[in-house]
């Protein structure tokens, strides 16, 4: 190898590392320091809601159970045999006020009306005949000429004959009376609209008087009462003992299936009385056609079943004023954090009118435009900067 080739190959890397360091240290030597600056925080990130106040009217939820409005027990006033049946006359078999529901055997009713007939007859028969003899007996004492004869003793003109036999002309149409009650009670009808909820009669069967052989229930309206807390009976409109006005609106709701049916009810009175443990009170609303009889019913709505848990919703007072927000915007009970116009978080103290199941309605305390943070801080500092998402306006 040749003295030229060898210096390329060795000085022309040099060069090039060289003509390399050079030129770095000029780009490093002209480049300019940058300047130094303190990055403002922009703030925590936070949902905020611009509240106003509305009118409001109060809700308040409950449940309860359902029960019937009317309930009695079917008791023959006359013994015998039942010789008829209604083919409804079972367990859950439905009737209008009025239909026959059994017969009892008539035979010897329809004989006792026969008799106490015959035993008018004959009283009637004897006292014609005591009449007809006070009147012979009046005749032959006014033909007497006696001196002073005065008055005539009540026996001399069948007085007390008569009346003897007046009180059993009477006794006698009684007992027909009697006898023809009697017999009408051979047929036993629906007292009122009701749906049989047990029954212990059958043809053949013998049923005694005054011993219960079915349990009807009103099908015209329910009953479903309603355990509250003694706080929210003042926003309820509860009628008291006769005062004839009308209580609180309520809607009945029920989920069976998935699917959700409706009833519109109205409370009518309190069970007057308080739960010793729960210190509930009780509350009565009426619901009208629970059984979908009458033409008005919604068709395909189930029933309103005696003994069905259900969810009341009852309208109560509207109040004119007040600002509602979610629950989770309360802290400690009666504060809220708001973002005031330098986005800074203050607390603010707040009058907690009411506590809902998602809302808290607040009467005062806040204006209106006010900005309310929901979300949850940790750390939460008054004067701490947030940076606001607006979740729209209050409802």
């Amino acid at each position: 190898m040749s003295a030229k080739n060898k210096f390329v190959r060795i000085a022309l890397p040099l060069i090039i590392l060289i003509v390399g360091f050079v030129g770095m240290r000029t780009l490093i030597n002209s480049r300019q320091a940058p300047q130094k600056t303190t990055p403002e925080h922009p703030g925590v990130l936070a949902e905020v809601i611009a509240v106003e106040s509305r009118e409001r009217q109060i809700r308040v939820s409950a449940t309860g159970t359902v029960q019937a409005r009317q309930e009695a027990s079917i008791t023959p006033q006359v013994s015998g045999r039942v010789t008829g049946l209604s083919p409804d006359f079972v367990a859950g078999g439905f009737f209008r006020k009025g239909d026959l529901l059994f017969d009892i055997e008539a035979v010897d009713y329809q004989l006792a009306v026969d008799r106490a007939q015959a035993a008018l007859a004959k009283t009637e028969y004897d006292l014609a005949t005591v009449e007809s003899q006070a009147r012979v007996a009046r005749q032959e004492w006014d033909r007497l000429t006696l001196e002073d004869k005065g008055e005539p003793p009540p026996l001399a003109l069948y007085e007390p004959q008569m009346k003897n036999a007046q009180a059993a002309v009477d006794a006698a149409r009684a007992a027909l009376e009697q006898s023809r009650l009697d017999l009408k009670r051979t047929r036993v009808y629906a007292p009122f609209n009701c749906r049989v909820r047990s029954e212990q009669a059958d043809l053949g069967q013998y049923v005694r008087a005054g011993e219960g052989v079915a349990v009807i229930a009103g099908t015209d309206s329910a009953e479903v009462v309603v355990p509250l807390p003694l706080e929210e009976l003042q926003w309820l409109n509860i009628p008291g003992p006769g005062s004839g006005q009308a209580g609180s609106p309520a809607r009945v709701r029920m989920n069976v299936g998935g699917s959700t049916s409706d009833w519109e009810g109205r409370v009518v009175r309190s069970l007057g009385e308080v739960d010793a443990r729960g210190r509930m009170a009780r509350v009565v609303v009426a619901v009208t056609d629970p059984y979908g009889m009458e033409e008005t019913a919604m068709p395909g709505r189930p029933a309103l079943a005696v003994g069905m848990f259900v969810d009341v919703t009852l309208e109560g007072e509207t109040l004119p004023s007040v600002i509602a927000l979610p629950r989770r915007a309360l802290h400690e009970g009666s504060t809220v954090w708001v973002a005031d116009d330098e986005n800074l978080l203050r607390f603010r103290t707040v009058e907690v009118l009411r506590l809902e199941q998602d809302e808290v309605l607040i009467s005062g305390g806040l204006e209106n435009g006010a900005r309310v943070v929901l979300t949850v801080l940790p750390g939460a500092a008054d004067g701490m900067r947030v940076r606001p998402l607006d979740a729209g306006a209050a409802q």
